[in-house]
């Protein structure tokens, strides 16, 4: 690409060759040879998921023996991923079937499953709040939320599977914002410790458990069962997954690749890569040309974080110099007097849009939880149109408008989008302001709120639309330049 006018060739492709088409700029990490594990970064629309997909390709075709997994953090993603490797490669293709393609608790069950003989069964997550609350209460420890043991045990306890108050005495709470002293854990140790007694009288396994059994497994074996692993999202690693991966991945060249950015985690704490064996320096690169999201989308976007992040080891993500490579209308930012308007103005803005030929499968609609959606189906059948609601399952959108909750937009990408109800007390969520025990916990609940705010506005390429009803949240002036505030 030398020009404007192949940009706007490029741009006008069919959206599913849009969606797997790689820029000239990041060709060169894909081609290149790695010795040790590697990383590309990047904000948001830089292409590192498109960087991982050719990445996988690539490495698919360079071996009749090559055996590539291409992972990530959910079910959808997955699936949109092994859609667009068809794409890519052709359902027929040969390197079809040397690319497996699964998310991280699939990878585990199944490995699990080939290492032990049999599936795993894991209990929900109610399941093992409500276990935690019945250990809490029988040992008198009220001095705790619910919120914070949970979080206590699936980032710390589970995460790192502790099995002695020793080592729940020893182990670094990095990203743990809450500060326990030695009196605190010696409290707490007995209720992690009869809940997961309890959690395994029920024949269950934890999916911390079901990790650590595969990784058990094959850590000590020579045969590892891929020959390169590129990994996507990232940032939304936790321990167990991350230690499954090094314990799979094989020794040489091209065999971790990790694909992310920090001002998209919105699923794990922070912690130390380089704890487990995994260090990037030096073989971290950042993406700066923005290809997929218009200069006008991403400069209201980019206002909404840090333009420096930093890991735990100390790796540091610039977002600023990023540069995107095409324009597009501004961003519509507007707050109603109630839903009604609303959902009104949306219905406007989706039959403005599908007469200006953007199909109803490229279109998203996102809302913080699931009890917001209420507003957003009214709004797309009034408009003529049906809907998907994004879900675990990946269902293809055909002629249907995407919608789903702000989680579920992660790595999905459409040409227009609506972010709705950005309401006071929505955005960010009055439940988890309510549940922090103090000040320092505040500053983490706002930060991901913020993050995942940017996650689902960073999904539209061309068309990006922001309500809310009044006063509506305070992120939504975060989003202006600072002449229109």
């Amino acid at each position: 690409m030398e020009n404007i006018e192949e940009l706007q060739r490029a741009l006008e492709f069919p959206w599913e060759k849009w969606t797997v088409f790689l820029h000239p700029s990041q060709r060169a990490i894909v081609e290149r040879d790695f010795a040790g594990p590697a990383h590309v970064a990047g904000s948001a629309g830089t292409g590192k998921t498109i960087v991982a997909l050719h990445r996988a390709a690539r490495l698919a075709q360079s071996s009749p023996q090559a055996r590539v997994l291409l992972t990530t953090f959910s079910r959808p993603l997955a699936n949109s991923l092994e859609h667009k490797l068809k794409i890519l490669v052709g359902e027929s293709s040969s390197v079809t079937p040397r690319i497996v393609v699964t998310p991280f608790r699939g990878l585990a069950e199944e490995l699990y499953q080939l290492a032990i003989g049999r599936r795993p069964r894991a209990p929900s997550d109610d399941q093992v709040r409500g276990i935690l609350a019945k250990a809490a209460q029988e040992r008198g420890v009220t001095e705790f939320t619910a919120r914070f043991l949970f979080s206590e045990w699936t980032y710390v306890v589970d995460a790192w599977q502790l099995d002695s108050a020793k080592a729940y005495a020893e182990v670094p709470r990095l990203g743990r914002k809450n500060r326990l002293g030695a009196r605190q854990r010696t409290r707490l140790w007995p209720i992690f410790e009869a809940t997961r007694d309890a959690i395994n009288r029920l024949g269950l396994q934890t999916w911390a458990q079901i990790f650590a059994g595969a990784t058990k497994y094959y850590s000590g074996r020579q045969d590892k069962p891929f020959s390169h692993i590129v990994v996507d999202e990232a940032q939304d690693l936790g321990v167990p997954e991350l230690r499954l991966l090094v314990a799979i991945a094989p020794v040489g060249t091209n065999s971790l690749f990790f694909a992310g950015d920090l001002g998209q985690r919105i699923f794990q704490q922070p912690f130390s890569w380089t704890t487990l064996g995994v260090d990037v320096r030096g073989q971290s690169q950042t993406l700066k040309v923005n290809y997929r999201t218009s200069h006008q989308i991403r400069q209201a976007a980019d206002r909404l974080l840090p333009e420096t992040m930093r890991n735990v080891d100390g790796l540091e993500e610039e977002r600023f110099g990023t540069v995107s490579v095409f324009n597009g209308p501004d961003p519509v930012i507007s707050v109603y007097p109630d839903v009604a308007a609303e959902g009104a103005a949306v219905r406007q803005w989706i039959s403005r849009a599908i007469a200006d030929d953007i199909k109803p499968s490229e279109i998203g609609i996102f809302v913080r939880t699931h009890d917001e959606l209420s507003r957003v189906r009214p709004a797309v059948i009034a408009a003529g149109h049906e809907t998907l609601e994004l879900s675990e399952r990946g269902d293809e959108p055909g002629a249907r408008i995407s919608i789903g909750t702000m989680h579920l937009a992660k790595g999905l990408e459409f040409k227009a989008v609506a972010v709705m109800a950005c309401d006071d007390e929505v955005l960010p969520l009055q439940a988890r302001i309510e549940a922090v025990a103090d000040e320092v916990d505040l500053d983490d609940v706002y930060e991901t709120e913020r993050q995942l705010f940017y996650v689902a506005c960073t999904r539209a390429r061309d068309r990006l639309w922001i309500s809310g009803v009044a006063p509506g949240s305070e992120f939504l002036n975060d989003l202006k330049p600072v002449s229109a505030k």
